[in-house]
């Protein structure tokens, strides 16, 4: 009797594992391959609180169920070689999932390392989840299915800023200043070949490229800018290559007008400062001052616990579309969790966005937003306690941003 009891039991038990095969919450560890030393270090020591802290936010609202995500910093130092030492240390330590974005040459390094590594270890997939690296060839010709891009291209944001500046008819001189890389290249297709076509008439009076990270002074450069005439600079320009490069620009008292992409990454606003006020634009897919001041709440609470500013809003869009990924998958294998978010919409602080099937570029509004002075209205919050915030000139609709793609997926079998 006692053996068919226990018998039974076993049965019992083996038939609620199968039919549950998540009754035991996992935790998730994505490992954080980033740049957390040298000149870029703030950059991403600000996108590893902000990923940690909405881990903490997904376990304490159950986001992805019972099971939770943890995020854990590995130093690439900037370098594509590093990232792919830092990619083999996770692999080794048993992680399937990672995050990168600082440095489209690092993501291209990434994802070529991580397919390879899929296709011979099945069963040992990697999955990538990409919060900043924009450069279009990584939903286009290097597309993958394991990469996700929660950020959008530099493409949809230069459509959304050619489209606001070409109805500036004051703008008649360009020049186009950006890091010697592959975002730095594609910035400076894309502005040429749009500018082209939205205004004819104006001028490209300079196109240079810089080595990144490297450059202390850019006075030289902002000489080359004056001399030129432009009274606009586009430049794509991030972390310290872009202070330093509005610090000089400030010192030399140059009236140009800046449209940036990354005006409001660490270091830029406090070199900014007043003179910068109403001069520089930046497109972004959120600011604190959006038209219904979404995610205020998030922002004060990110500077309350790291005396630092919220702006990189992909890491919780990541977070969540990655949760419900999760949670709707009812696994934490990584083909299955990737399978999940593909064609996922979710609601994040700027709307609804969707991470679109066939090419993992996530679909989402973009915001066209000027440097101005929080007068508690329009501007409500600041930026590095300058007194100065982003106020929103345009919200640029999901559809108006979004771009072709030529990217093939090849996905593995389910």
């Amino acid at each position: 009797m006692t053996i068919k009891v226990r018998t039974s039991v076993l049965a019992l038990s083996l038939a609620a594992a199968f039919a549950n095969p998540m009754a035991s919450a996992e935790n998730v560890k994505v490992a954080f391959i980033e740049t957390l030393s040298g000149a870029f270090a703030p950059i991403g020591q600000n996108q590893l609180r902000s990923y940690q802290m909405f881990a903490e936010m997904s376990a304490k609202e159950k986001w992805a169920g019972d099971n939770t995500i943890e995020f854990v910093g590995f130093d690439n130092k900037g370098s594509p070689q590093e990232s792919l030492t830092q990619l083999k240390s996770a692999i080794d330590q048993g992680y399937h999932y990672i995050a990168q974005g600082n440095g489209s040459g690092v993501a291209l390094a990434l994802i070529d390392a991580i397919n390879k590594h899929n296709e011979r270890n099945p069963g040992k997939e990697i999955v990538f989840i990409n919060h900043s690296a924009i450069d279009p060839d990584l939903t286009n010709s290097k597309c993958s299915f394991w990469h996700f891009r929660f950020d959008a291209n530099s493409d949809m944001k230069m459509e959304a800023l050619t489209s606001f500046l070409a109805k500036d008819a004051g703008i008649k001189n360009v020049y186009i200043i950006g890091q010697n890389y592959s975002h730095g290249h594609q910035v400076a297709r894309a502005a040429k070949e749009y500018l082209k076509r939205k205004r004819p008439d104006i001028k490209i009076v300079g196109d240079d490229l810089h080595p990144i990270a490297q450059v202390k002074d850019f006075s030289p450069y902002i000489a080359k800018i004056k001399a030129s005439g432009a009274d606009t600079v586009i430049t794509g320009n991030w972390g310290a290559d872009l202070a330093l490069l509005i610090k000089a620009a400030k010192d030399a008292d140059l009236k140009a007008n800046f449209y940036t992409y990354y005006g409001g990454t660490t270091g830029v606003p406090t070199a900014m400062g007043a003179t910068g006020g109403e001069r520089i634009k930046q497109v972004a897919y959120w600011t604190p001052n959006n038209e219904t001041f979404s995610g205020k709440e998030i922002a004060a609470a990110f500077k309350k616990k790291y005396n630092d500013d919220f702006y990189v809003m992909a890491t919780y869009t990541a977070v969540s579309m990655l949760s419900k990924a999760i949670k709707e998958a009812k696994s934490t294998d990584p083909i299955k969790v990737a399978f999940a978010m593909e064609g996922m919409k979710i609601k994040s602080l700027n709307g609804e966005v969707e991470m679109r099937k066939s090419d993992h570029q996530l679909q989402q509004p973009l915001y066209i937003s000027t440097w101005a002075k929080v007068d508690g209205k329009t501007v409500k919050y600041d930026q590095e306690n300058t007194g100065f915030g982003w106020k929103t000139e345009q919200k640029v609709d999901t559809y108006l941003a979004a771009q072709p793609t030529s990217c093939q997926m090849k996905r593995p079998a389910r």
